[in-house]
């Protein structure tokens, strides 16, 4: 890769999981609310640890380039989930916005999944192509 690649793939890193660590951070600080919010749509409050952990762990991972080839393909898979199971109603007009933002934001994560993290990142330091 060249130094553009590279410095396009660290942008890449910071930008994309912005969402999700904010998104994390206030599921933690937010979380009865959050496992009634699940509850409404028919997902089991079970999976909110795992959501947190995917939301908060999974972006720093990718911001830090760390487990990122993985935790690119895992975040597509859930962005789209989420999709499929939040914003669907297109009755209502914002779900229609939602539902296309996370199919853009799982496709940048499987742009990361077939690029990898690029130079600057520890799973180059590591010398791992997870």
């Amino acid at each position: 890769m060249n130094k553009v690649q590279n410095a396009s793939l660290v942008v890449t890193r910071i930008l994309m999981p912005i969402l999700f660590i904010v998104a994390g951070w206030g599921k933690m600080h937010a979380y009865s609310a959050t496992a009634a919010y699940m509850a409404s749509a028919g997902v089991p409050s079970f999976f909110l640890p795992l959501t947190i952990l995917l939301e908060f762990g999974g972006g720093l991972a990718i911001l830090f380039g760390f487990f990122t080839r993985t935790t690119a393909l895992i975040t597509a898979i859930f962005t789209i989930l989420t999709a499929l199971l939040f914003h669907v109603d297109f009755s209502v007009p914002v779900n229609q916005m939602m539902f296309m933002k996370n199919l853009s934001i799982a496709g940048g994560f499987l742009v990361l999944f077939a690029s990898g993290p690029g130079a600057y990142s520890i799973d180059r330091l590591l010398k791992k192509n997870w």
